[in-house]
């Protein structure tokens, strides 16, 4: 089967989160994305915010994010994963990387879907951070993570079940 590549921005950066999701999924490097921001005013289902990029104003913002290959007959679970067509979108973009130009899909934000009083759970916001950490991203970049406010999630199962997936992303 032929391969694909995807750029995870938010909560897909550290590959055990994406592996569950995508277990062809390999990293290929780190890109840095200039005329972008990261919010996490993305409205989700659950009450709460998820990550989703801005086109910036100006050439001085940008964000990170990590080319992954994967097989593309894992694309539709990773598609419904992200909620693709309820409140995300796909885009193409050209990634340079290590001397090469890639043509990679991500997830962005429908216009109908973005709150900017929302705000991501602890742990989604911990997703975010260790994948973050895992890929050595600018210390700025991080404390910018860190210094998004964050709520509780009193949904004690989902809760519990996200923080066994940081348990096991080495996340203390």
């Amino acid at each position: 089967m032929p391969n694909v590549f995807y750029l995870a921005y938010g909560s897909n950066l550290h590959p055990v989160r994406l592996n569950e999701r995508v277990p062809s999924a390999l990293p290929i490097g780190v890109v840095e994305l200039h005329g972008y921001s990261l919010a996490f005013h993305k409205r989700s289902d659950d009450d709460s915010g998820k990550c989703l990029l801005y086109t910036a104003q100006g050439d001085s913002d940008k964000t990170y994010g990590v080319l992954y290959e994967f097989d593309v007959s894992h694309k539709p679970a990773l598609d419904d994963a992200e909620g693709k067509g309820k409140g995300y979108f796909e885009q193409q973009v050209s990634i340079p990387l290590n001397g090469q130009n890639y043509t990679a899909f991500l997830y962005m934000a429908s216009s109908t879907h973005i709150d900017s009083a929302r705000v991501p759970y602890h742990w989604y916001k911990n997703l975010v951070l260790a994948g973050a950490q895992f890929h050595d991203l600018p210390p700025d970049y991080i404390a910018s993570i860190k210094s998004v406010p964050s709520k509780e999630d009193f949904n004690k199962q989902r809760k519990e079940r996200y923080e066994a997936l940081l348990r096991r992303m080495g996340w203390v």
